[in-house]
């Protein structure tokens, strides 16, 4: 089967802006691989001038809320570190079965890369100055930080765009699914405790058999 792989523009964010922009991007994923009935629900960042779709479900919503806690509090042990976070769909065939195993199989058909760098809230500078014209320091960081908010609110817009116009380009590796299927199975892996085992940990996790979480 052939698995398509997007690997998301690189987002650089501040731990306060973690929650909101992961919501965004991965609900914004799951909303446009749904195939079944849902019930769009849209919703409004607190934080940028944007607005994105939810399916509606709060299975869903739980799953995705849970795994973004979970990697705020690895944020939180690896302060200004890269990361990645990967969500991937797969469909499961059953292995032929023998005496001693009926193991099913994850085959995997597409992965988002999500890719956040957290950086750390610069310190407000002096205010001392050998200058005639002294700038309030004060308002300088808010200007400063006013910027770069809008630069983050263009980068998430460009993520989602990048997520639309992926979705409309690759749809011919896409699997049929049964009649009455809304999601295909899919599963969001954060880093591991030890970030330098993130990779061979993702790998492990993506190979591991199981039965499928469905959201109906």
């Amino acid at each position: 089967m052939n698995c398509e792989v997007c690997q998301l523009k690189e987002l650089e964010v501040e731990h306060f802006e973690i929650r909101e922009v992961l919501r965004c991007i991965l609900h914004t994923i799951v909303f446009h691989r749904a195939l079944g009935l849902v019930r769009p629900k849209d919703i409004d960042l607190e934080l940028f001038e944007i607005t994105y779709v939810q399916c509606g479900d709060t299975e869903l919503e739980k799953k995705i809320d849970d795994k973004i806690e979970q990697f705020v509090s690895w944020v939180d042990k690896h302060p200004n570190k890269k990361s990645q976070i990967l969500l991937y769909f797969y469909e499961v065939k059953n292995k032929q079965p023998s005496w001693f195993t009926n193991k099913i199989d994850r085959l995997v058909w597409e992965q988002w890369y999500v890719n956040l760098t957290v950086t750390q809230q610069p310190k407000p500078q002096s205010g001392k100055s050998h200058h005639k014209v002294v700038v309030d320091p004060g308002e300088a960081t808010l200007d400063e930080r006013g910027a770069r908010r809008a630069a983050v609110e263009s980068s998430l817009r460009e993520v989602l765009f990048q997520i639309i116009k992926f979705v409309n380009e690759k749809k011919d590796h896409v699997p049929s699914i049964s009649e009455g299927v809304v999601y295909f199975p899919y599963e969001i892996t954060i880093p591991s405790s030890s970030d330098s085992a993130f990779g061979i940990d993702m790998i492990k996790r993506m190979l591991q058999t199981g039965h499928p979480q469905m959201l109906s």
